[in-house]
């Protein structure tokens, strides 16, 4: 999960280096639209939230709720 995120924002740069602003967007599109919503859905579905472990939120914000 974290490779595959970390390719795409590689990617990501590499349109932007080439001067390609509609591919880069869409592959930010589509890489970090994925994420945001796993990490929501671990949030509150998982009620990670409601244990007030202030750790396993910064995880979430740093993209990192999966591999807890």
């Amino acid at each position: 999960f974290v490779a595959e995120t970390a390719a795409a924002l590689c990617l990501s740069g590499a349109y932007r280096a080439a001067g390609d602003r509609m591919w880069q967007w869409l592959t930010l599109l589509f890489a970090l639209l994925p994420c945001a919503l796993v990490q929501l859905s671990l949030v509150f579905i998982h009620r990670d939230v409601s244990r007030d472990r202030p750790l396993v939120l910064l995880l979430h914000l740093l993209q990192l709720g999966p591999l807890v």
